[in-house]
């Protein structure tokens, strides 16, 4: 499957690129292949099965709504968030579905939309199961596709291997080889290979529409004020962190790291109450990218457009290398997955707009990745709140830290990117399932909900 910068910064909604970017988009690739087949006249009445994580905590995810909007005809980049709860709530009153091709069928939410959070399907953690049924209830077809983290999908009909790449890499050491062969940056490597799938102009008119939504998603966060939804009821710390900062703490030599919680807890604050976030490289992990962009923005000392543009392309080449060695869901690795590749993608990101080689690039993203090898994910509720928030705002800060120390050094260093990726990997898969993503372990059972 040829992999683009894209595919790891995606527009979407809160609060989850598994449970709510995934499964809209699977419940509209559902609805297009019965268009395609010529069965959606036929059907009248549809059936959607969560499984394992997202039949877990995929209620306070939001991954009913998101499937009935994407059943409806919605996508991630362009649907209105406040317009998920809406249709919610009148297809549980009507038990009426509107589909994308006007069609309205049969559909009781309490009977059609299940969640197993105790049964899985065999290729993933995050399955679905869509069937069609027609008038007389006799089956039409029913297909099964997999969530698998930052709004990826598998399933029938999804393998494309896509145009073959000028600069392939599967790795880090094959990434350094390259870049060191042709004398070019990692983002140069990057840049090549976009080539293939669109004008350079249009990928970088792109990565600029993903930094504005960026931070147009930080400037949202630290203007509102209130509770996040859910029976926590935790407050919203964006928008004082950001008083205290301006009104002076700026004058304390650690405010960069200060900077850096806000920007972080800004962008997963709006996450957690269902906004327009970029997945970076998923949603639970949204806020790592964007504030260490913000730090590249406002607290070095020759932040350029260009620089932005490179930024994002080195992030997106090292979330590619951890998607291909280990995987980026908190299903499958847990937290490790999803803070642990943001916190490596922005520490690399970072080191190259600052002056940094492809060694000290690589070096960056290791240490990034291997101070986050097996952290749990273990939403208290099943809400992306506790402790994910406070995450994000933390590994920003170990972003930054990593990036200072690669740059110290001059890339040389005993523990590959390649060999951490693998460790997450098996660490991962010796991780128990009540540590990934499914509130029945950690801090899910140990912090009494409120």
């Amino acid at each position: 499957m040829t992999l683009s910068v894209f595919d790891f910064f995606r527009i979407g909604i809160g609060p989850s690129s598994s449970h709510t970017v995934g499964p809209m988009r699977a419940a509209g690739l559902f609805v297009e292949a019965l268009e395609r087949e010529g069965l959606l006249g036929s059907v009248a009445r549809l059936k959607v099965e969560l499984f394992g994580s997202l039949g877990a905590t995929g209620r306070g995810h939001g991954s009913g709504p998101a499937v009935l909007a994407g059943l409806n005809g919605a996508e991630p980049e362009s649907v209105d968030p406040a317009a998920l709860p809406r249709l919610a709530e009148d297809v549980g009153q009507r038990h009426r579905l509107q589909l994308r091709n006007g069609a309205e069928i049969r559909f009781h939410p309490d009977r059609d939309l299940v969640f197993h959070g105790r049964r899985s399907l065999p290729e993933h953690p995050n399955g679905l199961r869509f069937s069609a049924r027609d008038s007389s209830d006799e089956p039409v077809t029913t297909r099964d596709y997999y969530s698998v983290g930052g709004g990826f999908l598998r399933g029938e009909g999804l393998a494309d291997d896509g145009p073959a790449l000028p600069r392939p890499f599967i790795n880090a050491q094959e990434l350094l080889i390259l870049c060191e062969q042709r004398g070019e940056p990692i983002s140069d490597v990057m840049l090549a290979n976009e080539a293939i799938l669109r004008p350079e102009t249009e990928t970088r008119a792109g990565l600029l529409r993903i930094r504005d939504v960026m931070l147009d998603c930080v400037a949202r966060g630290l203007a509102s004020e209130g509770e996040l939804p859910g029976p926590l009821r935790v407050p919203r710390r964006a928008p004082g962190l950001h008083r205290r900062l301006m009104n002076g703490a700026g004058h304390d030599p650690l405010a960069a790291m200060d900077w850096l919680g806000a920007y972080a807890i800004a962008v997963n604050e709006e996450n957690a109450a269902g906004g327009r976030v970029v997945t970076a490289p998923t949603n639970g992990a949204a806020g790592i990218v964007p504030a260490v962009l913000h730090y590249y923005l406002y607290h070095t000392p020759a932040p350029s457009e260009d620089g932005v543009i490179r930024y994002l392309l080195t992030a997106g080449a090292i979330g590619m290398i951890i998607k291909a060695g280990a995987s980026i869901s908190g299903a499958e690795a847990g937290c490790q997955g999803e803070v642990g590749s943001a916190c490596a993608m922005a520490a690399a990101g970072l080191t190259e707009v600052t002056g940094g080689s492809p060694a000290q690039v690589e070096n960056a993203a290791e240490i990034a990745l291997e101070h986050h090898l097996g952290m749990t994910c273990d939403p208290v509720g099943g809400l992306v709140q506790i402790p994910c928030i406070e995450r994000n705002a933390v590994g920003s800060v170990k972003a930054v830290n990593a990036q200072r120390l690669a740059l110290c050094g001059n890339g040389s260093h005993v523990v590959s990117l390649d060999k951490a990726v693998r460790t997450m990997r098996d660490t991962g898969r010796d991780m128990k399932s009540k540590y990934k993503e499914t509130s029945r372990g950690g801090l899910a059972v140990n912090v009494t909900e409120c």
